[in-house]
C-alpha cells in the first residue's frame, strides 16, 4: 500500500512512447489490446499507518502512485506519502517508495508476486542514512467467495536499520458482498525485528502483531470510499502505536 517528479515524468515519458509507437486505424477499427498498461492513484487518509505504526503523526496524508505494467508480467512502479516524523528531520517529510518486480499465474487460481522495494526519504537533512531495501514475495488465492494473500518482506542487514534486519510475514482476506459495492477485508500481519511495534514504541520487545479490520465501496467510476480499524501489540502511544479508526478517500485511473 508515494511519487516524485523523477517517478512521474519517467512515467509519462513511457506512456507517450507507448501511444506514438502505436499505429493509427481508420474510425470504427478496435485497437489492440497494449503491451504496457500505466495506471495510478490518489488518495487522502485521515491517518499513514504502516503495519500499524502511523508515520504521519496520526494525521490526514496525501498518498499517490504510478504502476507501469508489461503483459508479461512484469512492472515497475513508485508510490509517495506525506509523513511526519514528529520534527526531528530524520526522514523529512516525504517517504518515496520505488519497486519492481513480477507477477503472474503460477497455477489454477494462484497468483504469485515477488519483487523489491526501496524506500526512500528524499527531504531527511540530517545526513543520516535512512534507505533501505526489502524483498518481498505473496501468493494469492480464492478461499470460495473470498479472495486470501499470505505474503512475506525481509529487509537484510543495512546501515539505515542500524545494520539489523527485519522480517515481515502476514495474511490478507477480502470479500466482496454479493449485489454491493462493498468489500470487507482483513488483515494480521507479524514482525521481526528492529520494526517490530513494540520496539518502535521504547520496550525491549522487537516482535509483535498488527492488524486490521475495513470496508470499502467503488462508487462513480474508480472513486474508492474505505473506513479500518487498526491496532498494533506493545505500548500504546497517542498518534503512533495507539488503536485508530482509519478513513480513506481515493481514486484509481
Amino acid at each position: 500500500m508515494l511519487t516524485s517528479i523523477r517517478g512521474l515524468t519517467a512515467a509519462a515519458i513511457l506512456s507517450s512512447a507507448v501511444m506514438a509507437a502505436a499505429p493509427v486505424h481508420a474510425q470504427g477499427e478496435t485497437d489492440p489490446p497494449s503491451a504496457v498498461e500505466v495506471s495510478g492513484n490518489v488518495a487522502i487518509v485521515s491517518d499513514y499507518r504502516f503495519r500499524g505504526v502511523s508515520l504521519s503523526g496520526g494525521d490526514p496524508a496525501i498518498q499517490g502512485g504510478i504502476d507501469i505494467a508489461h503483459e508479461s508480467g512484469f512492472y515497475i512502479g513508485t508510490w509517495g506519502s506525506s509523513i511526519d516524523d514528529g520534527g526531528t528531520d530524520l526522514l523529512g517529510d516525504v517517504e518515496l517508495d520505488i519497486y519492481g518486480g513480477w507477477s503472474g499465474p503460477v497455477a489454477e487460481g494462484l497468483t504469485l508476486d515477488v519483487g523489491l522495494l526501496y524506500y526512500m526519504y528524499p527531504t531527511e537533512d540530517l545526513g543520516a542514512d535512512t534507505d533501505y531495501l526489502e524483498p518481498y514475495a505473496s501468493l494469492t488465492f480464492a478461499l470460495g467467495p473470498a479472495e486470501a494473500t499470505v505474503g512475506a518482506a525481509y529487509a537484510f542487514d543495512q546501515a539505515a536499520l542500524g545494520d539489523s534486519d527485519n522480517l515481515y510475514v502476514y495474511t490478507d482476506l477480502g470479500v466482496g458482498i454479493p449485489n454491493t459495492p462493498i468489500t470487507l477485508s482483513g488483515h494480521l500481519g507479524y514482525t521481526d525485528g528492529v520494526l517490530a511495534p513494540p520496539l518502535l514504541a521504547g520496550s525491549t520487545d522487537d516482535s509483535g502483531l498488527d492488524w486490521s479490520l475495513g470496508a470499502s465501496a467503488t462508487v462513480l467510476g474508480g472513486l474508492n470510499l474505505g473506513v479500518s480499524y487498526v491496532g498494533v501489540e506493545g505500548p500504546s502511544i497517542d498518534g503512533y502505536t495507539d488503536d485508530a479508526v482509519v478513513a480513506t478517500l481515493g481514486m484509481s485511473f
